[in-house]
């Protein structure tokens, strides 16, 4: 798709299906190229970014086979080989294939990261890290470069990023003895990455906190179950927001979106959750305290822009804090088209809520900040024109449909 056409207005009911988080699926994947073995990898989504990884994958002799939603994985023919420019320019996690190759290699050759641009997003953390437990690492005009095995030793980040905390863990699936992260993330997805190292023969302790110890051992395949995407929940969730109406969704984890559960609650929507459901009911809302985003289990900065869309209509003012990115609010040009009212300075955004937003032609920034577009098309007046829609395929698995059969009026052009 390029294009999506919405007319809004219309309330939403029904029930749909989370699909598995593309922020777990990555890191697992590429640990795949880490290890030499066969894996099982059930509730798979079937995204744009999990495409481009298969293919970086096949370019490294590793096979990837679909079975439903679960991926089948072998990687014991693996060689060696370049990440294509053209596949890493895509998405951010590629980056992970730098500790996974030093693991499985003791060589890695990758081109700088690309994805949605957020403001500056370095990898300093990951290459500091490694080189301060070993590996001799070089980032040239296009590339970086690693090679060496890591040595046992204690590396403490001096913010909790993700992908560091990741790339990290599987670099020292290699090392030659114990490995301590101090200062480690703490979201689901680390923990759920840790698990399935776990099951590939590494001893990995302080799971779910900001230590993490990983020990290396000899390495197998394994079977392992990918999260229900709290980024697709709250999306449906926030749908149901600015449209109205009363939605059900399955197969979730309510516990890891509690700040956001939270944050719709106090603005006036109905929630009802079990151990794997989640229905939401939604009318006229009001504003919030302010909302601060930060690391798990903080409000997460993936939430921001869908809750802000969320909140347009809301009575009253919400100020919102960006603390995790830069440039977070490149979609709010789109959302002031449709007759927002939004002031932003520096890393603080102000929602006046309207008593009616507008359709309007705009244009898709990054991943959910096209969320947050679409999800204001869907609550506001008149038609909305979404191009460049073709991001929303790198984080979400029938999104357009699911929204239609809720009872969303959308159409792809």
């Amino acid at each position: 798709m390029d294009s999506i056409q919405v007319t809004g207005g219309a309330a939403l009911h029904g029930t749909v299906r989370i699909h598995g988080a593309k922020n777990d699926a990555l890191p697992i994947l590429a640990a795949t190229a880490a290890v030499r073995g066969k894996f099982v990898l059930r509730n798979c989504p079937k995204i744009l970014d999990i495409e481009l990884t298969e293919q970086i994958l096949h370019t490294l002799r590793i096979s990837t086979v679909w079975d439903g939603d679960t991926l089948l994985v072998d990687s014991t023919q693996m060689q060696p080989a370049e990440i294509p420019n053209e596949l890493a320019c895509q998405m951010r996690a590629s980056v992970l294939f730098l500790g996974a190759l030093l693991t499985s290699c003791g060589r890695a050759s990758i081109p700088f990261p690309g994805g949605d641009w957020l403001g500056f997003r370095p990898v300093d953390y990951h290459i500091r890290a490694m080189e301060r437990l070993g590996a001799q690492i070089s980032a040239e005009t296009d590339r970086i470069i690693g090679s060496g095995k890591l040595h046992a030793g204690v590396v403490e980040l001096p913010f909790p990023s993700v992908g560091a905390t990741e790339n990290l863990l599987l670099s020292a699936l290699g090392a030659d003895g114990p490995v301590r992260i101090i200062g480690a993330a703490k979201e689901p997805e680390v923990s759920s990455l840790a698990a399935f190292l776990s099951g590939c023969g590494a001893q990995i302790t302080g799971i779910g906190t900001s230590c993490l110890t990983l020990t290396p051992g000899p390495l197998h395949g394994t079977a392992h179950e990918i999260l229900p995407d709290r980024m697709e929940t709250v999306t449906y969730l926030c749908a149901a927001a600015c449209a109205g109406g009363e939605i059900t969704l399955t197969g979730v984890r309510p516990e890891l979106s509690k700040p956001v559960l939270d944050a719709l609650r106090t603005a006036g929507c109905e929630l009802a959750e079990t151990e794997d459901t989640l229905t939401v009911r939604a009318g006229g809302l009001h504003a919030v305290p302010p909302i601060v985003t930060a690391p798990y289990p903080g409000f997460p900065t993936d939430a921001q822009p869908l809750v802000t869309a969320a909140l347009l209509r809301s009575d009253g003012i919400t100020v919102v804090e960006e603390r995790v990115f830069g440039s977070r609010f490149h979609h709010i040009p789109a959302l002031l088209a449709m007759g927002a009212n939004l002031e932003t300075a520096g890393q603080i955004l102000r929602i006046r809520g309207v008593e009616q937003l507008h359709g309007a032609d705009v244009t898709v920034t990054d991943l959910r900040g096209g969320a947050a577009m679409l999800l204001a098309a869907l609550g506001a007046q008149g038609e909305s024109l979404i191009r460049g829609a073709r991001i929303l395929r790198r984080g979400y698995q029938d999104l357009i449909p699911n929204l239609c059969t809720l009872g969303a009026n959308l159409r792809e052009v």
